[in-house]
């Protein structure tokens, strides 16, 4: 998977390319070099990749022929992932099927298009031979597979960064435009073919009014369900982070659909879903995490202390179990509970049901962020007159629950000192938690390892090493909450 970083612009038929001037020195001018290259288009009928601004092709000809498959990462900025031809041209791989399932929900792949492309490219190249920057002069002609052939004919000019900086590529851009050119109008030569012979489908997003606690709740509930898709394919390739970073986006999804239940209405069935979805996530999640902190202690410890084979029970048995905890979640992630769950996501951002507090002026909201922190307050409180040990563990943990979702509900309405401040609660709490979850394990493992006849002395040097960070955290907590709690009485 590579990141694209590329500048299109949008020419007349007699434009002439400018020769690039005032670059960095040592810099070479090499080319122009000419190919022909032809790519065939993948989509449902209804273009479902179309619309997220997501190309996928089969491209024969210049440097890299291939399939490509391109996902929408940020303004200017695309994912984009190869794979060698394949001997069919109307197959696509199922690798690459998997990597936008959350997009097309099962529906069948199938060619829409096909762009022939004479691509004239001119590389910037610096003293080493390292290649800095691309301008591909492009003259194509496009069709589009309706009912009846729609062609359209066109020429632009791309300017796609290499190994070199981003200031060599805006400089680059401007000499472009001087000499004539303009911005293009479309992100894709397929986006503006398609367009050309019809109106793309957009994704539905509900019309709220303009500073309304309902625009406020439908763009901040559009951002995570826009994070969890991102996440799809980076959790399906087990990239790092993407369990994580999916999990959070339901996470913030469940907040912001119970917080705001005054604005937006009949969300239950949704929020039970996502609570699912965070599960099947949390297993290799919370796997991942305890093994990447046991590696951590182990190296820190002294090497007099290691005793038997605990690396290979903390590291290769638990990336077993991790391992397949991603089947489990690839399993889900092609499910129709899954695409059900995605579907009811597009129509809470599209036609969510929206109450008459919706209409509301946005800071009408800021007495549910302080709802949000009174719950956190009344959790704590509870807590305080458990004198059960174990009673009182999940009791504190529901507070951390409780600072989570003020958290969440903070960040919602853009009230990032309160968002920190209860995350700071929310910090101390999961330390605590973390360390004793390790304890629990360690004590499995040991077990298992004394039953295999293993030495099991430095499972109880790990267990002390956790029980002492637990209790750090345990007494840090007293402070934190006090400097909280003053802190948010402030801001509230």
């Amino acid at each position: 998977m590579a990141i694209e970083i590329e500048d299109k612009f949008d020419v007349p038929l007699d434009y002439e390319v400018p020769e690039p001037a005032n670059l960095p020195s040592g810099t070479e001018i090499v080319g122009p070099k000419t190919h022909q290259l032809v790519a065939l288009y993948f989509d449902t009928p209804d273009l479902r990749l179309a619309a997220r601004g997501i190309t996928l092709r089969r491209r024969r000809g210049g440097t890299d022929p291939g399939w490509h498959l391109k996902l929408p990462k940020a303004k200017g900025v695309r994912q984009e992932i190869a794979r060698p031809l394949t001997r069919s041209a109307k197959i696509v791989p199922p690798e690459l099927v998997d990597l936008v399932l959350a997009y097309t929900r099962g529906t069948p792949l199938a060619p829409i298009a096909e762009l022939d492309t004479r691509r004239t490219v001119t590389t910037l190249v610096n003293a080493a031979g390292v290649r800095l920057v691309e301008i591909a002069d492009d003259r194509v002609k496009g069709t589009v597979f309706n009912d009846e052939k729609h062609v359209e004919r066109w020429r632009e000019v791309e300017a796609e960064l290499i190994e070199g900086e981003e200031k060599l590529l805006k400089k680059i851009g401007k000499q472009l435009i001087k000499a004539g050119a303009s911005p293009a109008d479309s992100a894709s030569k397929l986006a503006r073919l398609l367009n050309a012979a019809g109106p793309v489908p957009e994704q539905q997003h509900a019309e709220t009014q303009k500073g309304s606690a309902g625009e406020v709740v439908v763009d901040y509930i559009s951002s995570q369900v826009s994070a969890l898709l991102a996440q799809d394919p980076r959790v399906r390739g087990a990239e790092e982070d993407a369990v994580h970073q999916m999990r959070v986006a339901c996470r913030r999804l469940r907040s912001v659909l119970k917080s705001f239940k005054t604005v937006i209405e009949g969300t239950e069935n949704v929020q039970d879903e996502l609570k699912w979805l965070g599960e099947v996530l949390g297993e290799a999640r919370d796997l991942e995490v305890i093994r990447e902190r046991f590696a951590h202690r182990l190296d820190s410890l002294d090497q007099g202390l290691l005793v038997g084979p605990i690396r290979a029970r903390l590291s290769s048995d638990l990336l077993d179990e991790e391992h397949e905890a991603y089947d489990r979640i690839r399993e889900a992630l092609g499910g129709e509970r899954y695409f059900a769950l995605l579907d009811a996501l597009d129509d809470l951002v599209g036609t969510p049901v929206l109450t008459k507090a919706a209409k509301k002026p946005a800071d009408a909201l800021d007495a549910v962020a302080a709802k949000s922190w009174r719950r956190v307050v009344k959790a704590y409180e509870a807590a305080q007159v458990i004198e059960e040990p174990v009673e009182h563990e999940l009791a504190m943990h529901e507070v951390r629950k409780a600072a989570k979702r003020a958290r969440y509900t903070a960040e919602t309405l853009g009230k990032k000192k309160l968002a920190k401040r209860a995350e700071a609660v929310q910090e101390v709490l999961g330390t605590y938690r973390d360390g004793i979850v390790a304890q629990e394990r360690l004590m499995a493992e040991a077990e298992t390892a004394r039953l295999a006849g293993e030495d099991t002395f430095t499972y109880g040097v790990l267990t002390g090493v956790e029980r002492a960070a637990a209790q750090r955290a345990h007494e840090e907590f007293p402070e934190v909450w006090v400097e909280t709690t003053a802190a948010v009485a402030e801001l509230l």
